[in-house]
C-alpha cells in the first residue's frame, strides 16, 4: 500500500487541515452520545471484580495447604489485572465527570487492590499520551532492559548487552513475568522518594504498602514456605504477563517519531497506534486497550463506547487517507517479537512504512 502524507508546521497546529477536520469527527462522535459516561457499566464492573477478588480469597482459605492454591494464585493475577484496567479508566476520567471521584476511585482500585501508585502511573501515562512512540518524549520507549530503537543498541557496549539485544524479541515474554514486581517496586519508590510533590502522596503510600505487606504476611502465615513462594511467583507472573500483553501490541512495532518532528494531534495518535481485533474475549483480556486508536483520540471515552466509536473513526481515517492499523491478537504479538529482534540486530529501518518518509511525502510499498 502506498501512503502519502503532508507534514505540518507545529504539533497540534490549529491551521492544519487534519486538525480542522478532527473537529468534524469529534462532533460526530459526540452526536452519537459516545462521550457520555457509563456509570452503571462501571459500577457493575467494579462490583463484579471486587466479588471475584473476595471469592478467590475465600477459596484460598478453604483450600489450605494444597498445591491447588496455584490455581487461586493465577486467578488472583488475572483479577488484579482487571483492577489495573479499572484504575487506568478512572485515571483517564472515563468513569465520572467529577475529577475528584475519578482520582479517588483510581487510588483505591489501583493502590488498595492492585498495589500500584495512581500518581506515578498517571504522570508516566499522560506523558505517553502526549507523544506516543516519540523518542525523548514517550517514557514507554525510553532505554531500559529492552531497546526500542537501533540507536539505543548502538550505545550498548558490553558483550552481554549486545547478546541480549539480539534476542530481546524472544526474551520479551519471559521478561513480562517480572513486570508485576517491577510495577510494584516503581510505585513504592516513586511514593517513598518522590521527584515532585503531590497532595495525596502519604495516602497512596499507605494504601500501596499496606496492600503489598498484608499480601505477603497472609501468604507467610497461612502457607508453608515453598507453597507460599510458588503462590507469590505464579500470581506475580500472571499479573505481569497479562498487563504486558495488553499494553505491548498497542504501539510496539509501529513507527517511532523523531524527537524533533512535529505532528498534529490526529496523526500523532493514529499513525503510531495499533488496534487488536478478537471480539469480547480480547476486549476483556486487554481491558479495552485493543481499541487503542479510539482511546488515544478520545482518552476520556468510557470503555464500552470505544467499540461503538471504532467504525466511525475507521471510516473517517479511510476518507482522509490516514492509515488505520488493526490486526489479530496473535499477529500483534508476532509483530512485537519481530520488531524487537530487528531493533536488537541494529536494523537501520525496522519499519515497513517509515514515518519520516511518509511525512516528507515519500512513498512506501
Amino acid at each position: 500500500m502506498t501512503v502519502q502524507l503532508t507534514p505540518t508546521g507545529t504539533s497540534g497546529d490549529a491551521t492544519s487541515p487534519y486538525t480542522a477536520r478532527f473537529s468534524d469527527l469529534l462532533a460526530e462522535v459526540r452526536g452519537h452520545g459516545l462521550l457520555d459516561r457509563r456509570h452503571g457499566w462501571y459500577w457493575a464492573r467494579i462490583l463484579l471484580t471486587i466479588t471475584a477478588f473476595a471469592g478467590l480469597w475465600v477459596a484460598f482459605g478453604f483450600i489450605g495447604h494444597s498445591w491447588w492454591q496455584l490455581l487461586v494464585a493465577a486467578g488472583l493475577g488475572a483479577v488484579i489485572t482487571q483492577f489495573g484496567f479499572l484504575g487506568h479508566d478512572a485515571a483517564h476520567r472515563q468513569m465520572f465527570r467529577s475529577a475528584a471521584w475519578n482520582a479517588w476511585t483510581a487510588r483505591v482500585l489501583a493502590g488498595g487492590f492492585a498495589g500500584l501508585s495512581h500518581a506515578w502511573w498517571r504522570a508516566k501515562h499522560n506523558q505517553h499520551h502526549r507523544g506516543p512512540n516519540q523518542e525523548g518524549v514517550d517514557p514507554d520507549i525510553a532505554p531500559g532492559a529492552l531497546a526500542f530503537t537501533p540507536a539505543v543498541v548502538d550505545g550498548r557496549r558490553s558483550a552481554f548487552a549486545r547478546w541480549f539485544a539480539r534476542r530481546q524479541g524472544w526474551l520479551f515474554f519471559p521478561l513480562l513475568t517480572l513486570e508485576g514486581l517491577n510495577l510494584h517496586a516503581a510505585s513504592v519508590r516513586s511514593l517513598a522518594f518522590p521527584s515532585a510533590r503531590h497532595p495525596w502522596r502519604r495516602v497512596e503510600l499507605t494504601l500501596v504498602t499496606t496492600r503489598l505487606a498484608a499480601y505477603v504476611v497472609v501468604l507467610v502465615l497461612v502457607l508453608p514456605p515453598g507453597l507460599a513462594a510458588a503462590f507469590f511467583a505464579i500470581q506475580m507472573a500472571v499479573f505481569g504477563v497479562l498487563l504486558g500483553m495488553s499494553f505491548a501490541p498497542n504501539h510496539k512495532g509501529m513507527p517511532t517519531v523523531p524527537e524533533s518532528m512535529k505532528l498534529d494531534f490526529l496523526r500523532r495518535q493514529v499513525l503510531v497506534s495499533r488496534n487488536v481485533r478478537g471480539g469480547p474475549f480480547v476486549d476483556l483480556l486487554m481491558g479495552g486497550l485493543n481499541y487503542q486508536i479510539e482511546h488515544h483520540l478520545f482518552p476520556s471515552m468510557a470503555r464500552p463506547h470505544l467499540k461503538k466509536a471504532q467504525p466511525i473513526v475507521r471510516e473517517y481515517c479511510a476518507r482522509e487517507g490516514i492509515p488505520y492499523t488493526e490486526v489479530g491478537l496473535f499477529r500483534s504479538y508476532a509483530i512485537v517479537v519481530d520488531y524487537l529482534n530487528n531493533v536488537g540486530l541494529r536494523a537501520r529501518d525496522p519499519f515497513d512504512c517509515p514515518l519520516s518518509a511518509q511525512l516528507r511525502g515519500g512513498t512506501t510499498a
